[in-house]
């Protein structure tokens, strides 16, 4: 977490400079007092705004006193995916020498919603998935690569695919994408080789790298085309289908040769406890199996004898996030975290339902339950699509969020009222349900945001989204991904955590750039414009490929042992995709 911490200072700091080598630029256009020449410049607003076809981002080439008015003419900077319009923020509410101030308040929102994004997919998307699971009885290969795979990717996905939106900001779900997939298979693999060298599964790891091979390319035809169809987009879904029938029939043919090896000299039992301790990535589905030791962990603590709690003890302890036996143990670090955290974590469990089928009373809690009937309808509708139907009124007079609290409060009544505060009712895995729907919501919501607070930073500090996405929404979106997986490695889970890193990103690539498209398709009904931001897109495309390609060749030759050198070249190689990324943003290396 410090690296965290320091990461945003040190981001902090960056932008703030380079505001203020923007603004002197600004500030050298000249301005005019007269009336005539102030008819001149309205008349150079006009014909610039035509020219340049609704460009956004040469708002910065005017001088500080017009950049408000340009703004608030352009349509390009409009921003309707956001609850806020941050670029009249920056250009219009706060005057210009307090540009710095707004770029370091918006890094910090920006961190919250980082935040936030990583709590209701850790917390909620991903547990209410596994819920929905285990309900359907599904193995852990099938659900380690369709719902865990969402849970883990949600972030991405929902970044992608509100980027997708309009094509200013299509460079973002670019950049992110293929930023994460470097960051991925290079920093956390290198990473995760370097705390834990250990010899990678042969089969799983080539046809993960094979499958992101063909996604990767696919996508750099598909820009270099410029545009992609209902087919193509479609063909990204089906291919990610492939993927997970693979999946299932390799996992499938391993289990089944297994079997036939150890059934000749081992007893059923016994064969069974070594299956369910492999070591294979295809069956190491994190988030779906290894609560034992939580199990154990909260049975220490269960009471001698049976005590019913009360109603109002129920719904105050369900709603604290602070459990004190583990806050004792946490380093400082984690707990200043764990303070900035808790009203955001707070205000999700006021919100959202969260189904446990490993814990015996299915985590119901009966009075914040019936809550949630009241409150998830009305965040839904006053969140989804960044607030679009939250003044909605029904034939003119009555307010939609009005009638989903008067539903919530007749469900939640009849709820009450048919249950009890100790045994779950039979229909309580629907809550799970509520819960997926919820966070799915408020993910998205906070995707726009994320999304609308970088394209202003891109337009104030005259960095193309595609910069944007390849580094901070990259790393805020894998920051996570990557904590996680080391600390799986450190466990002594190597083989889980590098295969985590390869899965999680094919899912990403394929339905981030699939429904994106298929989104903006359904609400254009024309096929999705793909405009690369010049040579950076390719210097991107080119070192997510090559940097495959280099995995591909090196870990086959090592037989398939990823060692400290290895994790070392990973790094190495990082670094300097990021230095010729960045001389090539600011224009230190270009064609011709």
């Amino acid at each position: 977490m410090k690296a965290v911490m320091s990461f945003c200072v040190f981001i902090s700091v960056f932008l703030i400079l380079s505001s203020c080598q923007g603004a002197t630029s600004g500030s050298r256009v000249p301005r005019t007092e007269s009336g005539v020449g102030l008819d001149k410049t309205n008349t150079t607003l006009s014909t610039m705004s035509q020219n340049i076809n609704d460009e956004c981002d040469t708002v910065m080439e005017l001088s500080p006193a017009d950049r408000c008015a340009f703004v608030k003419n352009t349509s390009d900077c409009d921003m309707e995916d956001g609850f806020l319009n941050y670029l009249d923020l920056a250009f219009c509410l706060l005057p210009p020498n307090l540009t710095p101030l707004t770029i370091t308040l918006c890094i910090i929102w920006l961190f919250f919603l980082f935040i936030i994004l990583g709590l209701t997919a850790s917390k909620f998307f991903c547990p209410n998935l596994s819920a929905i699971s285990t309900s359907l009885h599904l193995t852990h290969n099938v659900a380690g690569v369709t719902f865990l795979a969402l849970g883990n990717g949600a972030p991405d996905i929902f970044s992608a695919m509100a980027a997708f939106s309009y094509p200013h900001t299509a460079g973002l779900a670019i950049g992110a994408l293929f930023g994460a997939g470097i960051f991925v298979t290079t920093v956390v693999a290198g990473s995760v080789a370097l705390v834990k060298p250990f010899a990678v599964a042969s089969r799983p790891f080539l046809r993960d790298v094979i499958f992101y091979m063909a996604a990767v390319f696919w996508t750099f035809v598909i820009l270099f085309r410029g545009t992609i169809s209902l087919g193509e987009t479609l063909g990204y879904l089906g291919l990610y289908v492939v993927y997970v029938l693979t999946v299932i029939i390799s996992a499938y043919i391993y289990n089944r040769q297994k079997y036939s090896r150890n059934s000749s000299i081992q007893s059923d039992t016994h064969y069974q406890a070594e299956f369910n301790s492999s070591d294979s990535s295809d069956d190491d589905i994190p988030c779906l199996s290894g609560r034992t030791n939580q199990q154990e962990y909260e049975s220490e603590y269960r009471p001698l004898l049976p005590y019913s709690e009360s109603t109002s003890h129920i719904f105050l302890s369900s709603l604290n996030p602070v459990d004190s036996r583990k806050w004792r143990r946490k380093p400082l670090s984690w707990r200043v975290l764990k303070v900035v955290k808790t009203p955001l974590e707070v205000l999700l469990l006021l919100c959202i339902p969260v189904v446990d089928p490993d814990k015996e009373d299915k985590n119901w809690r009966r009075p914040l339950n019936c809550l949630h009937l009241i409150t998830a309808p009305v965040v839904c509708v006053l969140t989804f699509q960044s607030g679009i139907y939250a003044d909605y009124l029904i034939q003119g007079e009555f307010p939609l969020w009005l009638l989903f609290l008067l539903l919530g409060l007749f469900l939640s009544a009849i709820v009450f009222c048919t249950t009890t505060n100790d045994e779950p009712p039979s229909y309580h895995p629907l809550f799970a349900l509520l819960g997926f729907v919820v966070s799915a919501v408020l993910i998205s919501a906070a995707a726009s945001e994320v999304v609308s607070v970088l394209h202003m930073l891109g337009v104030v500090l005259s960095l193309s989204n595609t910069v944007l996405g390849l580094t901070l929404l990259a790393w805020g979106n894998s920051i996570g991904d990557c904590f996680s997986d080391i600390t799986l490695a450190r466990q002594g889970y190597p083989r889980m955590a590098i295969s985590a890193c390869f899965g999680g990103i094919i899912f990403n690539m394929l339905f981030g750039v699939g429904l994106g498209c298929l989104v903006q398709m359904a609400k254009t009904q024309s096929e999705v414009q793909l405009e690369p931001a010049g040579l950076l897109t390719w210097v991107l495309a080119a070192s997510l490929g090559l940097s495959l390609v280099l995995s591909f060749i090196i870990v086959p030759l090592s037989r398939f042992h990823l060692g400290r050198a290895y994790g070392s070249f990973l790094l190495a190689f990082y670094g300097l995709f990021l230095l010729i990324a960045l001389l090539t943003e600011f224009g230190k290396i270009h064609l011709g």
